[in-house]
């Protein structure tokens, strides 16, 4: 299936973008091979700062597969924005929906026409004190198993370094370095033709995180905690913990004061 045309939206935002990046962070790029040059595929990518969809574009954009990222659908309504939301060929997600499914269908109609659909799993910025790729939701894999494309596991890192996640102030100087490796496709295949239940898609979901913290790990040098860093389990702990330190301490008994004073 042949590769869908750049297009003049995507290129407008390329001239508007590509100079800040270039002038910001130095690039380290690797695994371009691993893009495929035709049909449609999913790129699963680590979050760790708001500049990296665009640094990530970047790199992407160079491979000649540009890449439709999933948005909330009601940016696709708001004027210059929303203009070019629609011509870049973004994908709007209609999160009122019931159905997990249908609320990916323009992804998996995308996938189907031959386009690169770019996940981040994690559905926002890792919330990990390290950085390291955090559990993921289930969106990715739901279209994966849906098309049988391939999934190309994305790691990136050094945008967190120049404007680190949940923070406004840019650390410009010295010059960050923005560094990706996209790896070979993920095998999903024993995944397939099986009912899609939440454990079925939970646990392919681990397998692409899986891949994306190998690829990050390979980048920092170092290993990635075996637990990946659960936000839904810590909340639990922190209302624990609160609820712990807001509980008055137990009052000893006089019978208990009286008994200890007579030893």
């Amino acid at each position: 299936m042949p590769r869908r045309r750049i297009g003049f939206w995507y290129r407008f935002a390329a001239v508007i973008c590509k100079p800040p990046l270039v002038v910001l962070i130095k690039r380290d790029w690797r695994g371009m091979e691993n893009i495929p040059a035709d049909g449609g595929f999913i790129t699963a990518v680590n979050h760790n700062s708001h500049v990296d969809p665009f640094a990530y574009a970047h790199y992407q954009y160079n491979t000649g597969r540009v890449p439709r990222f999933l948005a909330k659908s009601g940016l696709f309504k708001k004027g210059f924005v929303g203009a070019a939301m629609r011509g870049t060929g973004q994908i709007p997600v209609y999160r009122e929906s019931t159905d997990a499914l249908s609320a990916f269908r323009a992804a998996i109609d995308a996938v189907e026409r031959g386009e690169c659909v770019a996940f981040y799993p994690e559905g926002t910025l890792t919330r990990d004190p390290n950085g390291w790729p955090m559990t993921a939701k289930t969106g990715a894999a739901r279209v994966a198993l849906q098309t049988k494309c391939p999934v190309i596991p994305v790691a990136q890192w050094g945008c967190n370094e120049l404007l680190p996640p949940y923070t406004k102030k840019p650390r410009i100087l010295p010059r960050k370095t923005h560094h990706v490796l996209a790896g070979p496709p993920v095998d999903l295949s024993r995944f397939y033709d099986k009912e899609m239940t939440a454990e079925l898609l939970k646990e392919a979901t681990e397998v692409i995180m899986a891949a994306i913290t190998r690829q990050l790990e390979e980048i920092r040098g170092e290993k990635a905690p075996e637990t990946p860093y659960d936000p839904r389990r810590e909340r639990i702990e922190q209302r624990r913990r609160t609820q712990a330190a807001s509980e008055p301490a137990p009052v000893r008994t006089q019978g208990k004061q009286a008994e200890g004073q007579g030893t």
